[in-house]
């Protein structure tokens, strides 16, 4: 077997010129997650504040 073989990423020049092929692939900016969670925070706070009022009836 030759040791013509050359591990690519044992090449600092090859690497990074991957890495930043990658990079300029990716999207710059990710969606936003605060936007994603709004609906849920805010169906949390009706059913917290259903339950609550439901307890204070239930309880008088």
């Amino acid at each position: 077997m030759s040791d013509d073989y050359r591990d690519p990423s044992g090449n600092t020049e090859a690497f990074r010129a991957f890495q930043a092929r990658e990079e300029a692939a990716a999207p710059s900016t990710p969606a936003p997650a605060a936007a994603n969670r709004t609906p849920l925070i805010i169906g949390g706070a009706v059913l917290a504040a259903v339950v609550i009022i439901v307890l204070v009836f239930a309880l008088t």
